[in-house]
């Protein structure tokens, strides 16, 4: 009974921690404003470098001046771990998301503590280090990039940097959820003490300990920190202290003691992925781990099965899609790159001789992930969750572990609650998405189980479709495009169409009136290779409340732009795509248009739109603008915001995403900046 005692006592102590450390970073996060000690104005800086990675383009930088910074510069210069440099350039304050629920830069940076980036102009090195742990870590560095093959792995596995590997590959393990395998974290530190531990065999206990504490620490040097391993070496560290002072801490209670102190010495480091996936994955696997028994195969099916279960919310309120295929994969590839690939790579790092055996087993890696990645069957996109729909995911997670039921109930509890998961919030009733695509358009409309995307937007040289459309979509529980409406030809309304209508589901396409050009040509050929319907113009759809203002055939794309009319609830909006003044005044002379209650506004905001005879006739309540931020075209004008501003203007350069929820007699607009 006394000892029962302590444990409650000891349990409350570190909850306690825990739930301290979680309002302070609530708090922290929401009402301090955080202060850098370098401003916009500073354009030379003196700093070390901490890390960099190069690529065929460009140069990343992490360095330690006053604080960390990040450097981007465009051209190549010799370098290396240490290096005291000068740098000229412009400094850049991150920016946070622009579009709900996708990925916040900002907020990555700080988990970083990261609160500068730096375009540099010029770049010259002040003086080499001679640390002798710098010179170590150079060596290191340069004698595996010496290595004709399985460099990126090692690399990768080494160095804790992921970026060594091909983008197209590191995507696939991405898409398997076994990505995780990259960051060096317990399952290799747990190797390396093994291994270390059987050389020191026979020594003195601390002093095998101390050695294999020193190592770590320079292991932690090497990987610059990376989060995982500060969790993975801290937590052998403080297991290892507690074992041999006898202090009888639950192991599960120095996983909360440490996430409670990172999380305190930096509130944003909850932002950072690997920080979420190391520790609840960590946390399980220790709180649970009398459950984790049977021969070598049982104990992998029970550690992957756990593993998968409680990093769920992870994977879906960051990638916003689950592959249930990982489950099995996990229980191959843990072991695959524990026992095999990690320590082959550590082995030719000494015998580089192993180099193409070793590069022959990471072919064989990657195209059995290839052919893994092309299986879809199992693979769901997932509406992100809210947090409290996080709170009963993990209540009922740690209720069907801790049940005594049958077998048979805890998989039918699990698997209604999976469905439960894959189809929330998949219907919204009457929601109208301006999406920030920076200089181009793209809005989405819901409409009860109907999702009608008028434009795409486009960009040359940032994928649109990728990194805002596909996952945007999956976030916000869209299946598919029931209508995919492209107001006209110009690659910054429909630049991302083949790119979306070749990895999401779009049933059918309108296209505008006059001839097509290239890119239409060229959406049209995947169209028919898809068996995808596609129209060129129509009167209108979804039950009379979607209208197409037909006028005329012009001479030029811009005029010929599908112009949209839609009514929800009463509320009447007006899509104009890049119709110019001619446009306008045609419209209004053969439709009764007036009292237009959101008008999207034509052109990005140019002053070849928006007629003032155009604008006074259909007397918009509120105007939104879909335009980039410091285009080069100088949209909006300002004459167009004069005539405008009668109405209430919002611009997806300074609000973001303008979200309207339509409701029965009201309205709500909601921005995300």
């Amino acid at each position: 009974m006394k000892k029962l005692k302590i444990v409650l006592q000891q349990n409350n102590i570190f909850y306690f921690l825990l739930i301290f450390s979680l309002i302070y970073m609530f708090i922290f996060i929401n009402f301090i404003n955080i202060k850098s000690k370098y401003n916009e104005n500073d354009s030379s800086l003196q700093v070390k470098i901490i890390d960099y990675k190069k690529s065929d383009d460009k140069l990343v930088i992490y360095a330690k001046g006053k604080e960390k910074i990040l450097i981007n510069y465009c051209d190549d210069i010799d370098i290396s771990y240490g290096d005291y440099i000068y740098v000229k350039g412009k400094l850049i304050k991150p920016k946070d998301n622009t579009n709900f629920n996708l990925f916040n830069y900002k907020k990555y940076l700080l988990s970083n503590n990261i609160k500068y980036t730096v375009k540099a102009s010029n770049i010259k090195i002040l003086k080499r280090n001679k640390n002798i742990f710098y010179k170590l870590k150079n060596y290191i560095f340069f004698k595996i990039k010496s290595l004709d093959k399985s460099k990126k792995y090692i690399l990768t596995f080494i160095f804790a940097d992921k970026s060594y590997i091909d983008k197209e590959m590191y995507d696939n393990y991405q898409n398997l959820g076994i990505s995780h395998l990259f960051a060096v974290s317990g399952m290799h530190i747990s190797l390396v003490i093994f291994i270390l531990l059987k050389l020191l065999e026979g020594k003195n206990e601390v002093i095998k300990y101390l050695i294999t504490f020193i190592f770590l620490m320079f292991y932690l040097f090497l990987t610059n920190y990376t989060i995982s391993m500060v969790r993975a070496c801290f937590q052998f560290i403080l297991i290892f202290i507690n074992k041999l002072f006898k202090l009888n801490i639950d192991n599960s209670n120095i996983v909360i003691f440490l996430f409670s102190i990172l999380i305190i010495l930096n509130p944003y480091i909850i932002y950072n992925i690997g920080f979420l996936f190391s520790f609840s994955i960590s946390f399980t696997l220790i709180k649970f781990k009398d459950m984790i028994t049977g021969d070598f195969m049982i104990k992998n099916i029970k550690t992957s099965l756990l593993s998968f279960f409680v990093s769920m919310p992870i994977l879906i309120n960051n990638f916003f899609k689950v592959n249930f295929l990982s489950i099995i994969l996990n229980i191959i590839y843990i072991p695959f790159v524990s026992y095999i690939l990690f320590p082959l790579c550590l082995i030719t790092i000494l015998f580089p001789f192993f180099d193409s055996f070793t590069y022959f087993i990471i072919n064989f890696f990657e195209t059995i992930t290839k052919f893994f990645s092309s299986i879809n069957l199992l693979t769901f996109s997932i509406t992100k969750m809210n947090i409290i729909l996080v709170i009963i995911y993990y209540f009922i997670f740690l209720w069907i572990i801790k049940s005594n039921d049958k077998l048979k109930k805890k998989i039918i509890i699990a698997f209604i609650f999976i469905i439960f998961i894959i189809n929330n919030n998949t219907i919204v009733n009457n929601e109208v998405h301006f999406l920030d695509v920076g200089q181009g358009d793209s809005t989405l409309i819901r409409i009860k189980n109907k999702n009608i995307l008028i434009d795409t937007g486009g960009n040359i040289n940032f994928n649109i479709s990728k990194n805002v459309l596909i996952p945007y979509f999956r976030s916000s529980g869209v299946k598919k495009i029931d209508y995919l409406i492209l107001t006209h030809g110009d690659y910054d309304h429909m630049g991302s169409s083949i790119d979306l209508v070749n990895n999401f589901n779009v049933e059918k396409v309108i296209f505008n009136v006059g001839s097509y050009n290239e890119l239409e040509n060229n959406l049209i050929k995947i169209l028919k290779e898809k068996n995808i319907k596609y129209y060129k113009n129509m009167e209108e759809i979804n039950k009379n409340r979607l209208y197409f203002l037909n006028t005329d055939i012009y001479d030029n794309e811009n005029d010929n732009s599908s112009v949209v009319y839609l009514k929800l609830n009463n509320y009447k909006f007006l899509f104009m795509g890049d119709a110019g003044k001619e446009r306008e005044l045609d419209i209004i002379n053969k439709y009764n248009l007036n009292k237009i209650d959101f008008l999207k506004v034509g052109h990005h905001g140019s002053d070849t739109s928006s007629n003032i005879k155009f604008i006074n006739t259909i007397k918009p309540k509120y105007s939104l603008i879909s335009v980039g931020e410091n285009n080069n075209y100088g949209h909006p004008k300002k004459s167009v915001l004069d005539i405008l501003s009668s109405s209430k203007i919002y611009r997806t350069d300074i609000n973001g995403e303008i979200k309207i929820k339509i409701k029965r007699n009201n309205f709500n607009i909601k921005t995300c900046k």
